[in-house]
């Protein structure tokens, strides 16, 4: 009788992807620390982080690192703060434009749960590369309290300034990435509460009891303002801000994720709407470009042996971007073009599945807008009860795992 071996390796419970800093919001810090909340989907016995210096043209020093279990606010469980080693050692310096892995960590850390990563940064830093749509609220004091169990608290921030991963030890690990826009950076839901539809998606996973898929962990890997097919502009009121395109920073935020068996692909809404309102009318996106788009990220998902499933793209009617009025963003063009694409995505069968978010959010009465029990006031992102609806669209069944798949 051949015995199945247990398969034990890293997996992803947490990500973001990082970005350069909005223009005339960039944060220095020195001589302090910041402690950094994070809401985890899968659990494990032993955890790493990883510290991004992607924008940065000047090292970054890390004088020493903690995580911990968060209990309220900034505080957390004095009997699971864990000092965090790189390369056996409590302080590093990363490179210009570099990452670093953490050595591992021995913490019993349950699912669903908030992990606290405090950072000392003891020189002079420009937080160049961060996260801007944070939703959470996280910490920041003056000197090294990193092992401090009730922080002292100088000030709040909501960003995630150079941490962009938290990764778990587990036995048939699978996570699933979820890459995208604003509407899975989680825009419109409630700061604090995690409330974006990957959030609510992992909780689902967790509570399903489901045998046939015991540890999958959920990464959200969206950012406001984001594109399929080209990068931010550059040029003012967002600068470099709004992140490089799916397509650019596909292996970074996607592909070399640790145990990444399945991609959900929600991205498009931007490269309709931003010609004519934030990038020049003649940059217009056909419903075809869109379409080669999504095919060259099948194309690289499936060389990695990954699923890559996609969402169809809602409506956006009498969407207004927050602090830019007058900015036109919705044309009878603009919606013939989501119309082809998202007739494509139901109609053919490039991607592993098509889960239909269009068909959830859309008013039946006026499809080419927002159900105004979803709408967050925008017209374009949905409110909390919005993206528990999304999350409840996506059939569990498309993560499930093969025992051959297990034993890989």
């Amino acid at each position: 009788m051949k015995l199945a071996l247990m398969v034990l390796a890293w997996v992803g419970t947490w990500a973001t992807a990082p970005q350069p800093f909005m223009p005339g919001s960039l944060e220095t810090y020195r001589n302090e620390t910041l402690r950094l909340i994070v809401h985890v989907s899968e659990g494990g016995h032993k955890v790493r982080i990883r510290i991004s210096n992607t924008y940065g043209d000047k090292p970054l020093s890390i004088g020493s690192a903690h995580v911990a279990l968060r209990t309220m606010g900034a505080d957390v469980d004095p009997t699971s703060d864990r000092s965090v080693t790189f390369h056996g050692h409590s302080m590093i310096t990363i490179a210009p434009h570099g990452m670093v892995v953490s050595d591992p960590a021995d913490l019993d850390l349950p699912a669903l749960s908030d992990l606290a990563v405090s950072l000392f940064l003891p020189q002079d830093v420009e937080a160049t590369t961060s996260h801007l749509l944070a939703l959470q609220t996280s910490y920041v004091t003056t000197g090294d309290s990193t092992g401090a169990i009730k922080f002292p608290v100088a000030k709040t921030i909501d960003t995630w300034p150079f941490l962009t991963g938290v990764d778990v030890i587990d036995s048939h690990p699978a996570a699933i990435v979820v890459v995208g826009s604003s509407t899975t950076d989680g825009d419109g839901s409630t700061q604090d509460k995690n409330h974006r539809w990957p959030d609510a998606l992992a909780e689902r996973l967790q509570m399903s009891g489901a045998g046939h898929m015991p540890e999958v962990g959920v990464l959200n890997e969206g950012i406001i303002g984001n594109r399929l097919l080209k990068g931010s502009t550059n040029t003012p009121p967002f600068g470099a801000a709004l992140g490089e395109s799916v397509l650019s920073r596909f292996q970074r935020d996607v592909l070399d994720q640790a145990g990444v068996r399945f991609v959900i692909v929600c991205i498009g809404v931007n490269d309709i709407v931003f010609p004519g309102a934030f990038t020049p009318s003649n940059e217009v996106v056909t419903a075809e470009s869109l379409i080669a788009g999504y095919r060259q990220l099948i194309a690289r998902a499936h060389k990695k042996d990954i699923r890559i499933y996609s969402t169809t793209i809602p409506p956006f009617e009498n969407a207004v971007y927050k602090g830019n009025d007058n900015r036109v963003i919705y044309t009878p063009e603009k919606e013939v073009t989501r119309q082809r694409v998202n007739e494509w995505l139901r109609n053919t069968h490039e991607f592993d599945a098509v889960i239909d978010f269009d068909a959830v959010l859309r008013d039946p009465n006026h499809p080419t807008r927002l159900l105004a029990q979803y709408d967050s006031g925008d017209h374009l992102h949905s409110n909390d009860a919005g993206y528990v609806a999304t999350a409840a669209a996506v059939p569990l069944e498309l993560f499930r795992l093969s025992p051959e798949a297990q034993s890989n």
